[in-house]
């Protein structure tokens, strides 16, 4: 007999096959059975639930046709420009005009910094004047004023005597502030009429204003360079820009976060907007003060604004002679100068007044390079030599680093009037009583352009009237140059680039009492250095 296995059985027979029948029925069932168990499992279900959810959600969303989307209620603070709070931003009234698109949720990611289309027409200069100073003061004024292009008001105590067609900006009379009440007790109440200027220029409804300039009758702008320097900042934000004094005690007795009102400062449209509404109740809270600039920066940080300095705003707390400190300029715009009747005359033998219009001539040409210093070497004769563009040239005996060159010499006192070099706030460097280091100095006497070369051609005479004592050293004296040619090429963009002193180099020249100097963007490699003898 078999093993009673079904390939055994005898298919004949209908018993034998009614019993494989029956085993084929059964081995179709087991598929089936197995399928159903692993159905009821809950994990197949995850799977296809996960594998479905994607195609759930486009059909929802409308596939790839998108909608416009907007910031739901909830998140409409994360604004960059909260619309509700008028102290944070002020738009536009030229971009409110031709904006029609519909508002954009702005990025989370900040953008580049850009420079702004600022341009002389929108910006407003308010200038305090004192009726007794008045005469002097205005021709300050006169050498830096463009009639028809320059837009301003002069603020004085009372009316003064004026003349037809005089290059002078439009003169108004202070509202009266007998009403404020003023408690120092060495200043002048004048200086509540004079921190009012910016709030009463505004107040006159100019149109397209973006920024005004507050300045004294003793400050002298560059324009130019007024607008270099604010085309940085957007006008619509809050800004307060100036710089401090070159006195350290200056500053500790008002504030390194004050901008010094003689050496101007600037304020944004948005911001003075702002200012008006306080500023008369701000005045009230602070009588003890002492000048017209402290009681702006107390206004300001009331408001919580502050100080956005800039190194070419020139309080300049000094005395005697700038020739160490604009022969030696910061590398930045030349933005304006102040005490002018303090210090001597900007070139000696001129007045005043003078000296200021032949310092404009040159500024007029390339103003974003006025008193830019350049540091070279002649190598043959051994000379160091500083060239601040556009004022003098100083050529020295011997190796003087750059280190030291653009540190400006002591040629000036202090405030109190004392040759003490801790009084500063930067650093300084004494004038050489070596008498083979005293340098020769060369000023400005006229330029011009040149259409054919494209550049600007300046002479530089020499300053005979400065002593210099007797050399024993071997090498040539500069007192053999007469006159210095400085050739350049106006760059009014170099300040839409990084900060950096142009290079200059020494040109052969024919004649031996005449030095022609290049100056301009230094080449690749190229640094101000002088070799060795023996290299």
């Amino acid at each position: 007999m078999g093993n009673g296995s079904s390939s055994n059985l005898n298919l004949s027979n209908p018993k034998n096959r009614l019993l494989e029948d029956h085993h084929n029925h059964h081995d179709k069932l087991k598929p089936t059975t197995s399928r159903i168990s692993f159905l009821r499992s809950p994990l197949p279900w995850l799977f296809i639930f996960l594998f479905f959810l994607p195609l759930l959600l486009i059909s929802t969303t409308g596939g790839g046709a998108r909608k416009p989307c907007r910031p739901s209620s909830t998140y409409r603070h994360l604004s960059l420009v909260d619309e509700t709070n008028s102290s944070s931003a002020v738009k536009d009234p030229e971009e409110e005009a031709e904006d029609d698109s519909p508002p954009r949720v702005p990025s989370l990611h900040p953008r580049r910094p850009r420079m702004f289309n600022t341009t002389l027409d929108h910006v407003v200069f308010g200038i305090a004047a004192s009726s007794v100073l008045w005469e002097t003061r205005k021709e300050y004024i006169k050498s830096w004023w463009r009639p028809n292009k320059t837009r301003g008001v002069v603020w004085i105590d009372k009316r003064v005597r004026t003349y037809r067609n005089e290059p002078l900006p439009e003169i108004r009379i202070s509202q009266d502030t007998s009403r404020f009440r003023y408690t120092h007790p060495v200043g002048d109440r004048s200086a509540v009429r004079i921190s009012r200027v910016v709030t009463e220029t505004l107040r006159l409804g100019k149109k397209g204003v973006r920024w005004f300039v507050m300045g004294d009758d003793d400050t002298v702008f560059v324009v130019d360079n007024v607008v270099n320097v604010l085309s940085k900042y957007d006008h619509t934000q809050f800004y307060y820009v100036g710089s401090s004094s070159e006195a350290h005690v200056q500053n500790i007795f008002f504030s390194y976060s004050m901008a010094f009102g003689g050496g101007g400062f600037a304020i944004s449209y948005a911001l003075a907007l702002e200012l008006s509404k306080m500023q008369d109740r701000c005045i009230q809270r602070y009588p003890g003060l002492y000048g017209s600039d402290d009681r702006i920066q107390a206004c300001m940080t009331e408001l919580g604004v502050p100080l956005t300095k800039e190194p070419g705003f020139h309080q300049y707390d000094v005395y005697g002679d700038l020739l160490g400190l604009l022969g030696a300029h910061p590398v930045a715009p030349l933005v304006t100068l102040h005490h002018i009747d303090v210090v001597q005359p900007i070139f000696p033998k001129m007045k005043r007044s003078r000296a200021l219009r032949h310092l404009m001539s040159s500024a007029e040409l390339d103003s974003a390079s006025i008193f830019q210093q350049s540091i070279c070497y002649d190598q043959s004769r051994f000379w160091s030599i500083s060239v601040s563009w556009g004022f003098s040239v100083q050529i020295i005996r011997g190796i003087i680093s750059p280190r030291e060159l653009e540190m400006p010499s002591r040629t000036f006192l202090n405030w109190f009037r004392k040759a003490d070099y801790i009084g500063y706030a930067f650093n300084t460097r004494p004038v050489s009583r070596h008498p083979c280091q005293r340098p020769f100095v060369f000023y400005v006497n006229s330029a011009k352009y040149d259409e054919g070369r494209r550049q600007v051609i300046g002479y530089y005479n020499l300053d005979k009237s400065r002593r210099i004592p007797n050399c024993r050293w071997r090498i040539d004296s500069p007192g053999k140059i007469d006159s210095v040619v400085i050739l350049k090429r106006p760059d009014p963009l170099r300040w839409h680039k990084s900060p950096r002193r142009d290079c200059c180099r020494v040109l052969p020249s024919r004649r031996n009492t005449t030095m022609y100097i290049w100056v301009g963007n230094c080449a690749d490699g190229e640094i101000s250095e002088l070799e060795h003898p023996q290299q």
